[in-house]
């Protein structure tokens, strides 16, 4: 990378640690930002003026000739004007997970899928460091993958929650093992159709040969074709919880189970072990199985930490009860299959708190969830209306309108009953209103904490 003349797009934390490891690497970098500069970290600020970066905010250079290379952050599209100029220039545009791929060290464990990302990776880490490997989780979870791939060592796991959004912009990236966990639509404002979707998900195999594993869900026929569809190089291991497999992970007699190349049939723990509710949970421990035991870690281990992990924050997370309204934060429900999966994983009566950035998505199956869970809905956001207008086509109409988190949280609890579940499901994006979606779930955890 030295001397080579980098613009990095995008100043989240993906960009920010982008920007260190191309300046520690000796290239020549410049920024920008659709943000203006008040807006930007004060002490990354002053770190840019340190070293003489050109900087670009709220604006982009008229000149794109002059860059060899474009590092794209997650929310970035690559099909922006003057990203296209430099491509036409010749510059190779790539993002931070293919950037970290080149310039760090250790051995990759990609996941990506719609829903169970962050809960699948964080369980799959935590195998990896009980087996006392040198592991890092990082990626779409929240931590820059180059911020670790730079300390990492040859030997070191790393982890990595990858979303659509990054693997456009691989090239050279390929992981041990991969997995694809589901594919329901998500994002279609920026990828237009499923098959753009699946295809940006499939890249996490592109690279894969013969001798690496891609683990994904039988059950999830268009997630199961992209193998066939995609041409994927790698050994595919299927997991499934409703079938059992010649060949993967499966459940048979309340276990779950591998039957490994050699056809000898491992048990890794009971089922009823989780501590993680629904069956979505039971769908990301099986893959997390197959991804830690394909990917050399004893079973033993595997089933220990199956049977202690308790979740992840912001996904399904009990945080609290007053009066016998229990609140669950499922903030990274962020579409609405994730959403429905935390319906089904609750057994009292729901008042639902949804509503948020429009992605494009449409609500029928949402509210067909509903069933006689949910008794009433609280809306809040830009894509309250649609929501709204969704629910009240299918004969729901037990809504409440709402201004804010804290407007929906005091309209849950004063028609909330004992026994009653007040579930922050959005079924949507957060950043109409929030910067991402922990802060959007910090924000319902401290609602509670107020009322109380």
């Amino acid at each position: 990378m030295k001397d080579k003349k980098v613009l990095v797009i995008g100043m989240g934390r993906s960009g920010i640690a982008a920007v260190y490891a191309l300046v520690d690497a000796g290239a020549i970098v410049t920024v920008q930002d659709s943000k203006p500069d008040d807006a930007v970290d004060p002490d990354f600020m002053e770190y840019l003026n340190a070293k003489g970066i050109d900087k670009y905010f709220a604006c982009t250079p008229e000149d794109m000739s002059g860059f060899d290379m474009l590092v794209l952050s997650p929310g970035v599209p690559p099909y922006l004007g003057f990203i296209e100029s430099a491509k036409a220039s010749g510059a190779e545009i790539i993002g931070e997970l293919e950037l970290a791929y080149r310039l760090g060290h250790g051995r990759y464990v990609a996941i990506t899928g719609t829903n169970g990302k962050t809960t699948t990776t964080t369980l799959t880490g935590e195998i990896y460091k009980a087996a006392n490997k040198e592991t890092y989780v990082v990626g779409n979870i929240g931590v820059a993958v180059i911020s670790k791939a730079i300390e990492a060592t040859d030997d070191a796991v790393l982890v990595t929650e990858a979303s659509s959004f990054q693997l456009e912009t691989i090239d050279s990236f390929r992981p041990e093992v991969s997995a694809i966990l589901n594919l329901t639509p998500d994002h279609l404002n920026r990828h237009k159709t499923m098959e753009n979707y699946g295809s940006a998900k499939a890249r996490v195999f592109l690279n894969q040969t013969k001798d690496q594993y891609c683990v994904l869900n039988f059950d999830d026929k268009l997630c199961y074709s992209l193998a066939e569809t995609e041409k994927c190089n790698a050994t595919v291991v299927p997991f499934s919880r409703l079938e059992e497999l010649e060949f993967g992970a499966f459940v048979r007699d309340g276990n779950i189970v591998i039957r490994n190349e050699a056809g000898e049939e491992i048990v890794i723990c009971g089922a009823d072990e989780l501590k993680i509710p629904g069956s979505h949970n039971l769908e990301n421990a099986l893959a997390a199985a197959a991804i830690t035991y394909f990917g050399g870690i004893d079973p033993e281990v595997i089933g220990h930490v199956l049977r202690t992990f308790a979740g992840v924050e912001h996904r399904i997370e009990l945080c609290g009860e007053i009066n016998g309204v229990r609140f669950v934060n499922d903030s990274k429900g962020t579409n609405t299959d994730a959403a429905i999966k935390a319906i089904e994983a609750m057994k009292e009566n729901i008042i639902l708190i949804a509503g948020g950035y429009d992605k494009g998505s449409e609500y029928d199956d949402f509210i067909a969830a509903f069933g006689d869970r949910v008794k009433h809905l609280v809306l809040m956001g830009v894509t309250a209306p649609k929501i709204r207008e969704t629910a009240e086509r299918a004969g729901f109409t037990a809504i409440t309108m709402a201004e804010d988190m804290v407007d929906c949280v005091n309209k849950a609890f004063e028609m909330a009953a004992p026994g009653d579940v007040i579930l922050l499901s959005p079924a949507c994006a957060s950043w109409d209103m929030y910067s991402c979606f922990e802060e959007r779930g910090e924000h319902f955890k401290k609602c509670m904490e107020d009322l109380k």
